[in-house]
């Protein structure tokens, strides 16, 4: 098997007056909390979003793993919905000492392009920073951090400096070349 060079870059905001906003897209697009710890929708956010984009590490975790994750106090799911439909989600996965990290953000490829992901970074970031709102026995929120790699679209990076993410590392490693798994297999 042959083996690709992948960059990730990390990237952070250390204080809420970093995030910067981004224009509300056209149409009738809202972001709802999904409240009830759902492994079955939240596989279904990662696979459609991450199909094309070679997320991989989670599709095989079992209906327990998924459970056990979602249910970590602090855990959110965030989701764009275009007129009902799912549009894609911002996964929030807070950390000790008031660190949250955006462990997931994207959209389902038909939402991409169409300035909904602005929109739902920034209020997903919005979210992370008023976190310990919902959750008093956290710690207040002092960073937010995330990471995007060149396996993400074209335009992740783009937009999370445009949303006052600022570069912190970059590590270069070589990963096994594996074909994108679509949102199902075969897809």
């Amino acid at each position: 098997m042959s083996s690709v060079p992948v960059t990730t870059w990390s990237l952070e905001q250390t204080s809420s007056a970093d995030l910067l906003p981004a224009a509300a897209p056209d149409g009738d697009v809202r972001i709802v909390r999904a409240e009830v710890p759902s492994p079955e929708f939240s596989r279904f956010l990662y696979a459609s979003v991450g199909g094309d984009i070679r997320w991989t590490d989670r599709l095989g975790w079992t209906y327990t793993q998924w459970q056990e994750h979602l249910d970590r106090p602090g855990v959110e799911t965030w989701v764009a919905y275009d007129r009902g439909t799912p549009a894609g989600y911002v996964e929030l996965d807070p950390q000790d000492d008031g660190v949250v990290e955006i462990g997931y953000f994207g959209l389902i490829p038909a939402f991409r392009g169409r300035r909904i992901g602005g929109h739902l970074l920034a209020y997903g970031t919005a979210r992370a920073w008023d976190l310990a709102e919902r959750f008093p026995e956290r710690t207040p929120t002092k960073r937010v951090w995330l990471h995007t790699c060149s396996k993400d679209g074209e335009f992740a990076m783009d937009n999370y400096l445009r949303r006052g993410f600022r570069l912190f590392d970059t590590k270069v490693e070589l990963e096994p070349e594996a074909a994108a798994p679509g949102p199902w297999p075969g897809a």
